[in-house]
C-alpha cells in the first residue's frame, strides 16, 4: 500500500513541490526556481531531482509512494499533454505526464494550473464537502476551476474552466491578454480593478482617498472598508461584472459552491457583498441558492491539488 504523493505547482517564477501522506496531510513542502532558459528544457529534470533527494532525505521507497500530480500553466488535456505551449514557462506542446514519469520511474498526472488548485480547494480547501464546485482565482487574470461530479472539467483539449474569458462587454476598445475585447479578466481581475478604479477617477473630482496614493486591488477594498463613496462604486462596477459572469457559468454547469482565489480575495467577506447581489439578480431561477464561500488554501492549493489527483485515483 502507498503511503505518500508528491504535489508539483510549476509557475513562472518558482515550482512549488509538496510531499503529502495517503490521508492528503503535507509533511512537507518546498519551493525551486523555475529555470527558464533554453524554452524551459531544465524545469522537469529538476523537479525530478528534488522529489528524488527528497526521498533520499526521508528514506522513502519509490514503491511507497503512489505518484507524482503536477500543475502547469496552459490548456492540458486528460492524458497530460500540454496542446497548445506554456508561454510562460517557453514550453511548446509535449507531454507533460511523459516526460517527468520517464525522469522519475513514477506515476504522474499532469493538470491545468487552475484546474488543480480548484480540486485542491474541494479536497482539503474552502469547497471542502461538495463534489460539484467552480473555483475562481482573482489574480493578474482570472482563472477558473471547474470540478463536475468530483472530476476536473477539462473540455476537448483542455481549455475547460477558462471563465475569464467569458465575453461580458460589448463596449470595450481595449484588448484582453488573449486578443479578444470585453473579457472578463479585463474587469474582474486585480489588474481590472485598477482599471475600472482609474477610469472612475478620471470622469469627475468626487473626493476619494484613492486620489491620494497608489491605485490597487487592496487600496480599492481597504477604501470600501472605509466607506469611501467613490471606492464603493467601484466594487459595485466589479461585481455586477463578475456576478453577470459566474450567472452564466452557474447556468451552464449547476455548481453547489463558488469558491473565491486568488490575491483580491484577501479582501475577505466584503468581496461576496458586491459579488452576490448581482449573481441573484443574472442567474438561471434554478441556480440562485449557489453558495459563496472564500479559498482557504491560499498558495499551497496547487501542491494540494495536484497531490489530490494522485490520492484520490
Amino acid at each position: 500500500m502507498s503511503k505518500y504523493a508528491f504535489g508539483v505547482d510549476i509557475g513562472g517564477t518558482t515550482v512549488k513541490i509538496g510531499l503529502f501522506d495517503k490521508e492528503g496531510t503535507v509533511l512537507d513542502k518546498w519551493e525551486i526556481p523555475t529555470v527558464k532558459d533554453n524554452a524551459g528544457v531544465q524545469v522537469l529534470p529538476d523537479i525530478a531531482k528534488s522529489i528524488l533527494a527528497k526521498m533520499e532525505e526521508k528514506g522513502i521507497a519509490k514503491s511507497d509512494v503512489a505518484g507524482v500530480g503536477v500543475g502547469a500553466p496552459g490548456a492540458i488535456n486528460g492524458e497530460g499533454t500540454l496542446v497548445s505551449g506554456a508561454v510562460n514557462i517557453g514550453w511548446g506542446v509535449f507531454n507533460i505526464s511523459e516526460a517527468l514519469k520517464e525522469l522519475l520511474d513514477m506515476p504522474v498526472k499532469a493538470a491545468n494550473d487552475a484546474n488543480i488548485a480548484a480540486f485542491g480547494e474541494m479536497w482539503q480547501g474552502g469547497g471542502k464537502g461538495y463534489s460539484n464546485l467552480v473555483a475562481v482565482t482573482l489574480g493578474t487574470g482570472v482563472g477558473g476551476g471547474i470540478i463536475v461530479d468530483g472530476n476536473i472539467l477539462t473540455g476537448a483539449n483542455g481549455a475547460g474552466g477558462e471563465i475569464g474569458h467569458i465575453h461580458i462587454e460589448d463596449n470595450e476598445t481595449e484588448s484582453c491578454g488573449c486578443k479578444n475585447k470585453g473579457c472578463l479578466e479585463q474587469y474582474a481581475s486585480a489588474t481590472g480593478i485598477v482599471r475600472l478604479a482609474n477610469k472612475r477617477l478620471a470622469k469627475d473630482d468626487k473626493p476619494s482617498v484613492l486620489r491620494s496614493g497608489e491605485v490597487s486591488a487592496k487600496t480599492v477594498f481597504d477604501a470600501v472598508k472605509a466607506g469611501d463613496e467613490l471606492a464603493i462604486e467601484v466594487a459595485e462596477q466589479f461585481g455586477d461584472y463578475l456576478g453577470k459572469g459566474l450567472a452564466a457559468v452557474a447556468g451552464t454547469v449547476n455548481p453547489e459552491i463558488f469558491v473565491i482565489g486568488g490575491g483580491v480575495s484577501k479582501a475577505g467577506e466584503v468581496l461576496l457583498k458586491y459579488i452576490i447581489p448581482s449573481f441573484k439578480k443574472y442567474v438561471f431561477v434554478a441556480c440562485r441558492e449557489t453558495k459563496f464561500a472564500l479559498a482557504t488554501l491560499g498558495n499551497d492549493a496547487g501542491i494540494y491539488g495536484a497531490a489530490g489527483l494522485i490520492l484520490n485515483q
